[in-house]
């Protein structure tokens, strides 16, 4: 672990995006061995990733920045308040200016601008852009963490990259199990799969080198990702998660989402 702590804590987030990215790889590869998974047991793991980011949210950013305002002087609640609803414009942004398609969802309701892309471009694009919030988490957390302040810790960083990576593995496989049952063959499912988390690392490093250049954002900045992350699952996790039944089995896989990840940033923070 030592030598961990020595590295640049842009190179710190660049490693944490990776293992996130890495554990999408490891649940996208589940197309290998199943054409379908069964729907009650998608809705849990699509509701256990939004317990996940939603208990993130919380504990690894909005508390965090709470903290870093008051200890710098500001108005405790204005940094997280205005930072909060900006992640969550900037993901409506993107929204509206990226053409995507959610799972589940006809293709005549795809949104962002019309174009003729494959439905599987527009499945990839959607996972791919509600991707970025997590990765900007990341980053954030990281450079929280070098510069010391408040609670925020390299051990709890480390902690938001693994309930982060753990919520992607189910994420890989909503992507990549249904193109393979679309007809896709499995090693092109599963590099959709794949391929839609190699924005975290990157978003990850921008994150972590933004906070640190102008270190007074940081409150702003990690309110931001949560914002991010919140209209994420909001606006597609809990929606899919619920739209095809089993509503309770998605509820307890909700609950049982943020009470691992309270207890990875507790445990670890």
């Amino acid at each position: 672990m030592d030598w961990f702590t020595q590295l640049n804590p842009a190179v710190q987030a660049l490693l944490g995006g990776l293992l996130t990215w890495g554990l999408t790889v490891l649940g996208a590869s589940i197309v290998f061995f199943f054409r379908r998974i069964n729907q009650n047991v998608m809705n849990t793991m699509l509701g256990f990733a939004a317990g996940v980011m939603i208990a993130a949210s919380f504990w690894s950013l909005l508390a965090p920045s709470i903290d870093f305002s008051e200890q710098t002087g500001q108005i405790s609640w204005l940094p997280p308040a205005i930072g909060f609803l900006l992640g969550g414009f900037f993901i409506r942004l993107l929204d509206f200016v990226v053409p995507h398609l959610d799972s589940g969802v006809a293709e005549d309701q795809a949104e962002g601008p019309k174009t003729g892309l494959p439905k599987t471009t527009l499945l990839f694009l959607a996972i791919t852009l509600h991707n970025i919030p997590e990765g900007l988490a990341i980053g954030v957390a990281f450079g929280a963490a070098a510069i010391g302040l408040g609670d925020a810790s390299l051990v709890g960083a480390l902690g938001l990259a693994i309930g982060i990576g753990i919520q992607n593995m189910p994420e890989g496989a909503a992507l990549s199990v249904p193109l393979r049952g679309e007809g896709m063959s499995r090693l092109k499912a599963f590099n959709y799969g794949q391929l839609s988390a190699i924005v975290e690392p990157i978003a990850a490093v921008i994150g972590a080198t933004a906070v640190l250049a102008v270190q007074p954002i940081m409150p702003y900045a990690l309110a931001f990702a949560a914002g991010a992350m919140i209209f994420v699952v909001v606006e597609q996790l809990i929606p899919q998660s619920q739209s095809s039944g089993s509503k309770d089995l998605a509820t307890l896989g909700l609950m049982a989402g943020f009470t691992v990840m309270m207890i990875l940033d507790v445990a670890l923070g």
